[in-house]
């Protein structure tokens, strides 16, 4: 029997057939697929381009025996079609499609007895809450999860706290719970999506501060309670009062900017050489923040640095609705900390899920000055969240030190409530 599931019950989701995730992600699979696939009998006479290669090793020795699904010249995967559907389920059902492809843009996590869901918002249909409750696809779900964990679900202690602080399930699951209630705001509350991420900064960084020896219970409800209460007296509630982000946290910004802008799709790791040299040129002159912003995608054009620094007012009520799904989402999946986001603890892990927000911002002005454009539309929002979600946990770059350390290194100069603020304006 699978574990039970927890499913996010504001969320949507149906396949539109954009093709974007046929576009973006290099699929790897197992020997057992590629063999079922190869048995297929896939040729010219069904639509794979003749002289197209089916697989490709991925990435590691060869004797490991990995290999991923083959991509054309274009960048879409070897079985996407002209009218953005895959040949494989086409011809013989979604079950002979690859595990991985089966499973997006769903996402399982641990949480002790049960697992959590989460979905990736690089899905504009995700991201735009398009198609069927996720609640009405319990059943298909579970199909998912005998697949995914045949076994069961496997158990594993909670992420700690804050480093070397743990509760237990229970009372982490807690603090998963009023940080998304403190994402969600309460009832006529009028407060931005901006706002509650800063209160929810607030109190997450003093509870990252706390010993729990003797903090279980009610005892640690109470502090909950106590750290909510002050951050909805506290913390300011116009973004005009924050002061600009420090100069050494802009720089940092732009640098982590950079890396989630890159769409990072199988075209473009082709870039051998030259490309890496570029990607360094590139990374000079984010780290300067001077001049024009270099295209590190072809979704972008050059536009100054400066250019992206006034205010382009508040979010369109779409955008806004959207991160507030977002945030809840990714909370309530568990995709921010521990197995789920390269191992880190709960207050880091959500200072880097709070940074995707002006990230997703920056990049959405980014988008809007390439058009000529001052001011916001949701569909520049919507691609700004969807390029910032493509990576966030899922490029194996954004676990590594270099990243992490850039994180804490906001976190401590207080840079990361300035940037939500200043690029929230």
């Amino acid at each position: 029997m699978p574990p039970p599931l927890e499913l996010p019950t504001i969320q949507n989701w149906s396949c539109h057939n954009c093709g974007g995730c046929c576009r973006q992600h290099a699929v790897q699979i197992t020997e057992e697929e590629r063999q079922r696939i190869a048995e297929q009998g896939w040729d010219a006479s069904n639509g794979v381009p003749a002289g197209q290669p089916l697989f490709v090793w991925a990435s590691g020795p060869p004797w490991r025996k990995r290999y991923r699904l083959a991509h054309q010249p274009d960048g879409a995967c070897v079985f996407l079609d002209e009218r953005g559907l895959c040949r494989i389920h086409a011809r013989f059902g979604e079950p002979a499609k690859p595990l991985a492809c089966r499973i997006y843009p769903y996402a399982f996590h641990p949480a002790g007895k049960r697992l959590a869901l989460s979905l990736r918002f690089s899905c504009p249909s995700v991201a735009e809450n398009k198609g069927r409750s996720v609640t009405d696809q319990r059943v298909d779900l579970k199909e998912l999860v005998r697949l995914v964990v045949p076994d069961g679900v496997e158990r594993v202690p909670p992420p700690d706290i804050s480093p070397g602080q743990r509760l237990d399930w229970p009372d982490f699951s807690r603090c998963v719970e009023v940080l998304g209630m403190s994402l969600a705001g309460q009832p006529n509350d009028g407060s931005s999506i901006s706002v509650r991420v800063l209160r929810s900064l607030f109190w997450v960084s003093l509870l990252g501060q706390a010993k729990f020896d003797l903090i279980r219970g009610d005892r640690l409800d109470d502090l909950l309670e106590l750290l909510t209460d002050a951050a909805a007296t506290d913390v300011a509630a116009r973004l005009e009062d924050y002061a600009e982000p420090s100069r050494t946290g802009r720089m940092q910004f732009r640098l982590l900017a950079a890396q989630y802008s890159r769409s990072d799709t199988v075209l473009g790791s082709r870039s051998g050489w030259r490309g890496r040299w570029r990607l360094l040129q590139a990374a000079l002159r984010f780290t300067r923040g001077t001049g024009m912003i270099p295209t590190v995608d072809d979704k972008f054009r050059e536009v100054p640095f400066a250019a992206l620094e006034p205010s382009f007012g508040p979010l369109p009520p779409q955008a806004e609705e959207m991160f507030t799904r977002y945030f809840r989402v990714k909370i309530q999946g568990l995709h921010f900390c521990g197995r789920a986001y390269y191992n880190v603890p709960f207050v880091e892990g959500f200072w880097s899920l709070a940074l995707v927000l002006p990230v997703s911002l920056w990049l959405a002005r980014w988008f809007a000055a390439s058009a000529g454009r001052t001011s916001l539309t949701f569909d520049d929002v919507l691609r700004g969240l969807t390029t910032a979600d493509h990576h966030h946990g899922y490029s194996p770059l954004f676990g590594q030190s270099g990243f992490r350390g850039r994180v804490r290194l906001l976190a401590k100069l207080d840079d990361i409530s300035k940037l939500v603020a200043w690029y929230s304006r």
